[in-house]
């Protein structure tokens, strides 16, 4: 008798229940009865088949023995692993009380980092985000977006993240972004995605700036073109622990070591979207075909070992990597945010890479230079002025970006230009008109105007107007209507300007007899002009309402009908 794993065999029972069965081999009929035992196909001696079965049960009691054992262990090992998760849940106010600075020895006996398998005996520990960052522990949510608007578009050529902080005095990243989208052609904007990270933890900020932006951009958040993020309250560290560094400040420290978490974050969200990524600046301006520019130099790369593609020579503007390479990028900041500014760590993920401990400062420059490579001209300026370090003022201009190009290629009709505005020095509207510089005027007041009286009348088959320029991207006209006046008395045209049987004016008319067929928005005013008007005496640009900023006009266009 025996008892295996809770339950009780008698052996022997077993034998006398089946032995009779088959009978010696000299008995009388022995094989035709053999014939009928189900356990024996051959005529064996009775003394023999209690010898198979013995052993036979022995096997059995054996193996289930073995199972029993291990089920004892496993259940053993899921006590510990009870006792882990008692001893995680303890640990988690330690954490939030302070202790995020433990060392690497102590995190890599963190259960929570500890990848289960049979004997729970781990040999070799691998580093995650969680050694860099154990504060992210405390919570699960804390590499999760705390805001996310957008399609989630992915598959595309080119990702550009921008991050945005708050600014004590002016914000500048709706002019980037009308910069940015205003260049891209209709297919560019179906091959590439915007990523505004909004780097603040204030929810009341993050959720005031992401609507301004939706209201700004619907049709860009709609297709997918733009996302806005912002991340976790969570994600940050404890700043105030943070060491003082190469001279700097405590509150500079702090917000270099952001500013690179900040990047770190961005480029974690952007990796899986597209082939290429373009670190970008809340404060700049862009140049017309800046996107298939980037794209084309990437692709005429003669070897794919290039790691960095500049487009600026400043800071971290401009930047584009491969989105394959942005994992080693995260790892080496995370090891090192704490220590120097984004620009430095760059240069020793080069230097580690390629240049030799045993040669001269300038055998590492021509081995970076293959891996860092610069486009001229520059393709984005920067055009902050303040700092989103408080109180800090940068008046940093890349001098390779060049002035925005004027379009000669067409000639506006003789006109006799004049404006209510004060112009400033000698940017003239004159100079505008002629398509040689721009004009500039001080702050402008409702009833202000711009207006160009033909020498002889003619008709007009379309018009266009931009405002602001890539140096003063926020000196726009803003409220701003676009007005006509006919040759001859408009009424003799009643039926083409008139709209339905109620006879409503189609165009709204000044008390001096101009007629709007147009306005501007978001700095630019464009559009057709009806054939029904005839020629034309004038045209005039009319300021509806007071401006808080200067103005610029850098584009005029008047287009004669053939």
């Amino acid at each position: 008798s025996s008892r295996v794993a809770g339950m009780e065999i008698d052996v022997n029972e077993l034998l006398h229940r089946w032995a009779p069965r088959c009978v010696p081999w000299h008995t009388q009929g022995a094989c035709r009865a053999a014939l009928d035992c189900p356990l024996v196909t051959t005529c064996i001696p009775a003394g023999e088949v209690v010898d198979v079965y013995q052993r036979e049960f022995l096997a059995l009691r054996d193996r289930l023995h073995a199972a029993e054992q291990e089920s004892l262990k496993r259940s053993k090992e899921l006590n510990l692993v009870l006792d882990e998760i008692k001893r995680a849940v303890s640990e988690r106010q330690a954490l939030r009380e302070g202790e995020g600075n433990r060392t690497w020895g102590h995190l890599t006996e963190d259960p929570r980092l500890k990848p289960w398998n049979g004997s729970h005996r781990q040999v070799l520990h691998l580093p995650t985000v969680f050694h860099h960052l154990p504060h992210l522990l405390a919570k699960e949510s804390s590499l999760q977006p705390a805001v996310r608007v957008g399609q989630g578009r992915t598959g595309v050529s080119v990702v550009m993240g921008i991050p945005s902080v708050r600014r004590e005095v002016h914000s500048y990243l709706t002019d980037t972004l009308h910069s940015l989208i205003f260049e891209l052609s209709p297919q560019e904007k179906e091959d590439s995605v915007i990523v505004v990270l909004i780097a603040e933890t204030d929810p009341q900020y993050t959720s005031a700036v992401t609507e301004n932006i939706k209201a700004l951009f619907p049709t860009e958040i709609h297709s997918g073109l733009l996302e806005v993020i912002s991340p976790s309250p969570h994600f940050y560290p404890d700043f105030s622990r943070l060491r003082e560094s190469f001279g700097d400040p405590k509150e500079r420290v702090r917000w270099r070591t952001k500013q690179n978490l900040d990047y770190c974050f961005l480029m974690m969200y952007a990796q899986s979207k597209g082939i290429y990524y373009v670190q970008l600046e809340d404060d700049i301006v862009a140049k017309p075909n800046y996107l298939s520019t980037m794209k084309n130099f990437a692709l005429q790369q003669p070897s794919e070992d290039w790691m960095i593609l500049e487009f600026s020579q400043l800071g971290f503007i401009g930047k584009m990597f491969k989105s394959l390479d942005l994992s080693l990028i995260v790892e080496f900041i995370l090891m090192f945010y704490r220590d120097k500014p984004i620009d430095w760590l760059l240069d020793h993920i080069l230097w580690v890479k390629v240049c030799n401990p045993e040669k001269d400062a300038k055998h590492c420059d021509r081995q970076k230079a293959n891996l860092r490579i610069r486009f001229k001209p520059s393709l984005f300026q920067h055009v902050g002025t303040h700092s989103s370090l408080a109180g800090k003022i940068q008046k940093l201009k890349d001098k390779d970006f060049g002035k925005q190009a004027l379009r000669k290629e067409h000639v506006n009709p003789p006109a006799e230009v004049s404006t209510s505005l004060k112009t400033y020095q000698h940017f003239t509207l004159e100079k505008a008109y002629l398509r040689e510089d721009f004009f500039w005027a001080f702050t402008p007041a409702a009833g202000d105007f711009i207006r160009f009286r033909f020498f002889q009348p003619l008709r007009l088959e379309r018009f266009f107007f931009r405002s602001g320029n890539i140096e003063h991207p926020e000196d726009k006209l803003f409220n701003t209507s676009v007005e006509v006046l006919p040759f001859d008395n408009p009424q003799s045209d009643k039926e083409a300007l008139q709209e339905g049987r109620a006879a409503t004016l189609r165009y709204p008319r000044s008390p001096d007899g101009y007629l709007q067929i147009g306005s501007f928005y978001k700095g630019v005013a464009e559009g057709e002009v009806d054939p029904a008007f005839g020629p034309l005496e004038a045209l005039r640009l009319s300021i509806q309402t007071d401006s808080p900023v200067w103005v610029i006009l850098s584009e005029i266009f008047l287009k004669k009908a053939d």
